[in-house]
């Protein structure tokens, strides 16, 4: 199975909620949902760090894909989300065996949003996350 999971959505806006407040929300951009899986390192958050900041899935004056975050002026959120590595093979109840535990998980999260200079949610929290898809643009990465 591969290290560092993520989905990104790109979004004309979104935003976190938790128990009620907003605790973050951004403009045109990337939303990101990270999961972390046990065993993954600094350097597995690292490669998709660079990876994230560098996709081009921002149009150009052509409408082509063609532009980074920074390009287009988007801006990040980050969201970290253990499910990401659910296994549904068996049965009907995910089992998230693969996922890192919380002690692990937490601080590579933290690596990847600091360095993606990204707003968050906050880790272990049940968030209500909005968007709105723009395309849609989603794609899964995998370190």
């Amino acid at each position: 199975m591969p290290p560092v999971r993520a989905v990104v959505q790109r979004v004309a806006s979104a935003s976190v909620t938790v128990e009620g407040e907003e605790i973050a929300r951004i403009g045109k951009g990337l939303l990101v949902l990270v999961g972390v899986r046990g065993g993954d390192s600094a350097d597995d958050a690292d490669k998709l760090i660079h990876k994230l900041l560098a996709l081009r899935v921002f149009e150009d004056a052509d409408g082509r894909m063609n532009l980074a975050l920074a390009e287009a002026a988007g801006e990040i959120l980050c969201v970290s989300n253990f499910t990401l590595y659910a296994d549904t093979r068996k049965g009907n109840r995910p089992s998230f065996v693969q996922a890192a535990p919380p002690k692990e998980a937490e601080p590579l999260y933290e690596r990847v949003r600091e360095g993606l200079g990204a707003q968050g949610g906050r880790f272990g929290a049940r968030m209500a996350i909005e968007l709105v898809n723009d395309g849609p643009v989603t794609l899964v990465i995998d370190t």
